[in-house]
């Protein structure tokens, strides 16, 4: 049984491969030739990342796939946010009793989203962990390595500017930040009421969007001075940690189109507008510094891909603070 089942993960993991990988699940770690990418001064940049309490959500109603498919987009949005490109991920995955249904479950989630940016999924570990994990419990963590010409390296640090804009790439919603939260506001009942026309619960878990694409795009064309991706502790926290020492943020809160979800959360726990910006993303996924001189090309550029980018703050004289208004 558990050769079979080793089988079948090997046949999902083999679907993203390349011709640079040159290891299997045989071996006790993943290969993957880098002197083939082309580049002249290579730099790896990899991330390590989980789901977070999201997990314990999705394992009540039995979303399995949604956990690899968030794993995959918190580590590979972190990697993005230094230009890398993606070009492998390794999960680790603990339980009190493995479960090879569910197991595949979560593996495809993974590698569906490996596939979406050309990512190799080479390899990781299941750890049956009785004592420390009850039978039906799930924990994952993902780690992503992607590379970067030396040159080409973004660090907001360097970059950024007095006078850059702001520009969000909107979020698909809470993404994988604010659960522990969100858990002890609603209860079982009120996870199945219905929220946009389906149970509210599907709509939290909806999969943490991955910025890949659109970000790739911006990068051939344009300067990109800094890029933040927002997860736990708000778009403050996250922002803060690439400004240079003489600069700061201001972010005006009345150009985020802040969708309904949080409001709803909100309301319901009856929160401090405080608590909600230092813990959920509010709206906002990704930012992007960029020179205001290329505020429209970009804004251009990003509707072109169907997405809907929005300018919400600039850079200024301080102290690495974030400020709202």
């Amino acid at each position: 049984m558990k050769e079979k089942n080793i089988d079948i993960l090997n046949k999902i993991l083999k679907k993203t491969y390349n011709n640079r990988v040159i290891s299997t699940l045989d071996h006790f770690s993943g290969f993957y030739k880098i002197y083939e990418c082309g580049y002249k001064k290579p730099i790896l940049v990899s991330g390590v990342d989980g789901v977070g309490t999201k997990l314990r959500l999705a394992i009540n109603y039995k979303k399995y796939s949604l956990i690899g498919e968030d794993c995959f987009a918190m580590c590979a949005n972190d990697v993005l946010c230094h230009g890398a490109t993606p070009l492998f991920f390794l999960d680790y995955l603990a339980c009190g009793k493995i479960d090879y249904t569910i197991v595949k479950k979560i593996i495809q989630g993974i590698a569906f989203s490996c596939k979406r940016t050309n990512t190799c999924l080479i390899g990781g570990e299941t750890a049956e962990m009785p004592g420390i994990y009850k039978e039906n419990d799930y924990d994952i963590s993902g780690f992503c390595v992607g590379i970067v010409e030396k040159d080409h390296l973004i660090d907001g640090k360097k970059f950024i500017h007095e006078g850059d804009i702001l520009i969000g790439l909107p979020s698909s919603g809470v993404h994988s930040n604010g659960f522990s939260l969100i858990r002890n506001i609603f209860s079982t009942e009120d996870f199945m009421k219905i929220f946009q026309k389906k149970p509210f619960y599907e709509t939290l878990l909806i999969p943490t969007k991955i910025y890949h694409f659109p970000i790739h795009f911006l990068l051939k064309k344009f300067m990109i001075h800094g890029l933040a991706h927002i997860t736990g502790g708000g778009i403050s926290d996250n922002l803060s940690r690439i400004l240079p020492k003489n600069l700061s943020a201001i972010v005006e809160k009345e150009k985020i189109p802040i969708q309904p979800i949080f409001n709803y959360i909100q309301k319901k726990g009856n929160l401090f507008d405080k608590e909600m910006w230092n813990t959920f993303n509010m709206g906002v996924g990704m930012i992007i510094i960029a020179s205001c001189k290329d505020e429209t090309s970009i804004l251009k550029k990003l509707h072109f891909l169907g997405e809907k980018p929005f300018v919400f703050g600039q850079i200024i004289k301080g102290n690495q603070k974030v400020f709202f208004k």
